[in-house]
């Protein structure tokens, strides 16, 4: 019971930080494109500056859950996954200097410079993470060690020797960067005035379609390629709850009240990845061919005994962490100026 519990917190952390980095990474892939000059470009910058960084702590909590909870999904994914997560790691890192360096210098070279590798960096880490989501609903080729290795490509077709991108991992990476810049122009529309606030939510307008699509495609496509998604929702209809939470937040982007379209957003996102989760249950990293080899809760996980007793400090330290975000939120409200 308690891997289980552990299992939900993990989905639940992680879901928490694409909602909240989600909309930052949205504002910069989507900044070069709504903003029209450098100052609706600033204001892009100064409706995240307060919290960006702080949304990033939540990627860190949800990482140290996963390594508490499952220290070998954690062993055999970082060293699977080794390429693609210094891919990621460089390109948070450009991401973070692109903000911190941009105001430093009146330069016209200087300032579109850094734009540009705001923009490029938050695009595409919105892709990684879209890839990443996908290898794990794929599954990799795991041996009886739990070890794998994947190059950057194969011949582009899931199967028994796949690739970090292929035509499905590659479809759930454009889906997750058509999700979150909806939801940072929503965020942009929220925390903006006038032509920028109405562009933004024009934006958001326009890819709401293309959004649609892609969800059907990967939703069909995630089907096909992983039979326990199917096998998961026919053995426990109660977790249709997670779909048609997607469905609602989905629809409810269209809302004429900025804040009601934005959290509309957020349950999107957050239906969409429990419904990932719950989809693959009890497997934290499926294994193809053999779904024997896969990684699940209860062989990746830490002794019950020292699962219980983590989940005493970690109640704490996540309400200090929630305190925290509440906090800056809060003293961050209302539109930037």
């Amino acid at each position: 019971m308690i891997d289980l519990i552990w299992f939900a917190l993990a989905a639940v952390m992680i879901a928490g930080y694409v909602v909240l980095d989600g909309f930052d990474l949205g504002a910069g892939a989507i900044h070069l494109f709504v903003a029209r000059d450098a100052a609706e470009r600033k204001l892009i910058l100064r409706s995240i500056g307060p919290v960006w960084d702080g949304n990033e702590v939540w990627l860190l909590a949800g990482g140290g859950t996963l390594f508490l909870a499952f220290p070998a999904l954690y062993a055999s994914s970082f060293s699977g996954f080794y390429l693609p997560l210094m891919m990621v790691l460089w390109l948070l890192i450009l991401r973070g200097v692109s903000i911190e360096f941009r105001n430093h210098v009146e330069s016209p070279v200087w300032t579109p410079l850094w734009d540009g590798g705001f923009s490029i960096a938050s695009a595409l880490l919105a892709v990684f993470y879209g890839a990443a989501l996908g290898n794990v609903v794929r599954g990799v080729p795991l041996n009886s060690d739990g070890g794998f290795f994947l190059p950057l490509w194969t011949n582009f077709a899931p199967g028994a020797q796949p690739g970090i991108l292929d035509w499905y991992t590659i479809l759930i990476g454009v889906l997750a960067l058509a999700a979150l810049a909806v939801h940072g122009a929503l965020w942009v529309r929220f925390k903006t005035r006038g032509d920028l606030s109405a562009r933004a939510g024009s934006f958001a307008s326009k890819c709401w379609w293309a959004l649609g699509l892609l969800t059907i495609l990967a939703t069909a496509a995630s089907f096909a390629l992983q039979p326990q998604i199917g096998a998961n929702f026919e053995t426990y209809p109660w977790g249709a709850v997670f779909p048609l939470l997607g469905i609602a937040g989905f629809i409810g982007m269209r809302l004429r009240g900025e804040l009601a379209a934005f959290l509309a957003s957020c349950t999107y996102l957050t239906g969409m990845l429990t419904s990932a989760a719950f989809g693959i249950f009890p497997y934290v990293l499926p294994s193809v061919p053999s779904p024997g080899l896969g990684l699940t809760i209860h062989n990746t996980a830490a002794p019950s005994r020292s699962l219980e007793i983590a989940l005493a400090w970690w109640i704490p330290g996540m309400i200090m962490a929630a305190g925290y975000s509440t906090f800056v939120y809060r003293k961050a409200g209302g539109k930037v100026s």
